[in-house]
Formats: structure tokens, C-alpha cells, sequence
């Protein structure tokens, strides 16, 4: 551990000011959406008008305020939003949240999700019932929950090349022109396997949910602290996934074969060499989610995953 702390040492470029978020009460609110989605226009401006008639302070994302075009409404860039804002509404997809959620995770933004898009896992406020719940939210009917992430650094002998973080997963995986790639894998300094496979899914909980559920890794529930590690199409059938301490420190190197590449939360990718390395740890940092009285973690794997399409006769006995 101490070899490679060196590495993310002076990690967080900017440093967030140190001021506390009263949870019963956000005065400043922040509304960031996704650029260009079907009738968001709409509902950035319900959700603008819906925040300032409750007597709230509303700033707007500088991208969002250019889809809005509305001058009553101040707008300010992410790095600004970070520094003013108690909360922040996202208005969009998983997607969305995911990108928004790493760049402000050093800031202790509470994040409350609008779901525009497909899934919701992390969006999980419908559109049609969001002022109903988002009132409920500022009067302090609320559930509240904190998310892990991943950070990982590549090396290139000494030369750190690339930083970054995950919400879901860090992909360590062959390319597209290539064949198998060989990952050499140790945990906390101890030898662990080499592996031949097309990839490895580093995971957190969050993101157990996510490419490391369709590989055939494990659905962890976010309050545990663990680190899933899913090999993509191994070439051994005996090698499996595996869960990990959250405070280890997940060294892997590419051994042989192709070049390969790593991507953080398929947003940043890098290109691997041969002998280059990959460290990987839970970050430091944490997300904190804002959802309605009485959300269930449950109630979403089964809608999401349609647990429920076949309900059995005891199902239909609560």
C-alpha cells in the first residue's frame, strides 16, 4: 500500500470548500440535465419554476442553461455548481448521473436523480410524479444513502499516465482487433492468478448491477463494502468472479498478448501496453443519493431486472 500511495496522493484537483449540508432543508439547488434529451426542455423549466415558487435559490448547469435559454435563471460551470450548491437535481439517465456523479463526488453534493431515460437504477424519480415527490423530499420525507467509487491509476513504468474514477466499473479488457489478453492480478501484494481472458470488470456495488451483472458476477447491495472482480470470457472455466475487501489495493499488470485498454465507467478510456499497470482502490470520496420516503433497493432490482413479470400465488398473498 505504501509503495503505490504515492501515486494518488493529491488526487482531487479541486478542493471542495468545507461547509455542512442541512438535510432537512437545501436552500441553494443546483439542475443539471442531459443535453439534448426528447422533452427535457419541458421539465427543466417544471422543475425550475416548481424550485423557486417553494423559495429556493436555483443555479443552472452552464450546458443545461443553453438547452433552457432562459435568462431569469443563473447559470454557473460544474466546477462553480460544486462550490455553491446544497443539492443537486439531476434530470436525465443512469448515464448522466454516472458522469455528474464523479465530478462531484469531492464536494459532498447530495444528488437526487429525474429519470429520463431507459433503466433508472440511479434516476429513479419517474418524470410524471416528480413535483409530488420532489415536495415530499424538501419537507424532509426522505430516504438517504451513500455509493462507493472506484479510482484507479496507470503506470507506465514509473510514469503515471492516466487518473481516474468510477461510479461502476474499471474495464481492464483486450481490443477490438485483438485476441485474448493476459492479466497478471495481485491483491494487497499477494500473487492472486494470471489470467486468460478478454478483459477483467473491476466493480463496485453500484455497478454490480451493471457489464459485471452481464458477465455473470454477483448483485452486491450498495451499503457493503466490497469490490467485485468478473473476468470477461476467461479462458479457464475455473476461474470465477470474486468479492473483495473494500480497503484492498488491486494491482494488475498486462503480461502478454496484445495491446489491450482500460476504461473507467466506458466514459475514459486509455490504451494499455505490455508491462503497464493498473492499480485500483476504493476511493476516498462517496456519492450520497436523495430518494422518496419509502424507496426500496429492492423494490428496484425487481422492477428493473422484472423480478416480478411472473408473480407466483404468494406474491399475490401480500
Amino acid at each position: 500500500m505504501a509503495e503505490s500511495q504515492k501515486y494518488f496522493s493529491n488526487y482531487v484537483l479541486i478542493v471542495p470548500m468545507s461547509h455542512t449540508k442541512a438535510t432537512s432543508h437545501f436552500q441553494t439547488v443546483a439542475i443539471i440535465g442531459k443535453h439534448g434529451a426528447s422533452g427535457i426542455h419541458e421539465t427543466l423549466l417544471e422543475l425550475a419554476d416548481f424550485l423557486q415558487s417553494i423559495g429556493r435559490t436555483v443555479i443552472v448547469e452552464s450546458d443545461t442553461a443553453k438547452e433552457l435559454k432562459d435568462k431569469r435563471l443563473t447559470s454557473f460551470d460544474l466546477e462553480e455548481i460544486c462550490r455553491r450548491a446544497d443539492l443537486a437535481i439531476v434530470v436525465g439517465g443512469d448515464g448522466t448521473m454516472l458522469g455528474i456523479a464523479r465530478q462531484l463526488a469531492s464536494f459532498e453534493v447530495p444528488l437526487i436523480g429525474v429519470n429520463l431515460g431507459r433503466l433508472g437504477f440511479m434516476t429513479d424519480i419517474p418524470k410524471e410524479r416528480m413535483l409530488p415527490l420532489l415536495q415530499d423530499i424538501f419537507e424532509g420525507q426522505l430516504a438517504s444513502e451513500k455509493r462507493s467509487l472506484l479510482e484507479g491509476v496507470i503506470l507506465r513504468g514509473e510514469q503515471t499516465i492516466f487518473k481516474g474514477l468510477a461510479f461502476n466499473d474499471i474495464v481492464v479488457s483486450r481490443t477490438a482487433a485483438a485476441g485474448m489478453v493476459e492479466l497478471r492480478v495481485e491483491v494487497d501484494g499477494h500473487f492472486m492468478y494470471n489470467q486468460r481472458s478478454d478483459g477483467l470488470i473491476l466493480s463496485t456495488p453500484t455497478g454490480s448491477t451493471a457489464y459485471a451483472l452481464s458477465a455473470g458476477g454477483p448483485i452486491l447491495h450498495p451499503e457493503l463494502d466490497g469490490i467485485v472482480l468478473v473476468p470477461i470470457a476467461p479462458h479457464s472455466l475455473s476461474n470465477r468472479p470474486i468479492v473483495l475487501s473494500g480497503s484492498c489495493e488491486i494491482v494488475i499488470r498486462l503480461a502478454s498478448g496484445y495491446e489491450g485498454s482500460v476504461n473507467f465507467d466506458m466514459q475514459s478510456i486509455t490504451n494499455l501496453q505490455q508491462h503497464d499497470k493498473v492499480i485500483v482502490r476504493r476511493s476516498e470520496h462517496a456519492i450520497t443519493f436523495l430518494h422518496p420516503v419509502g424507496w426500496s433497493y429492492y423494490d428496484t432490482l425487481r422492477e428493473k431486472l422484472h423480478w416480478n413479470e411472473y408473480p407466483s400465488v404468494l406474491g399475490q398473498l401480500k
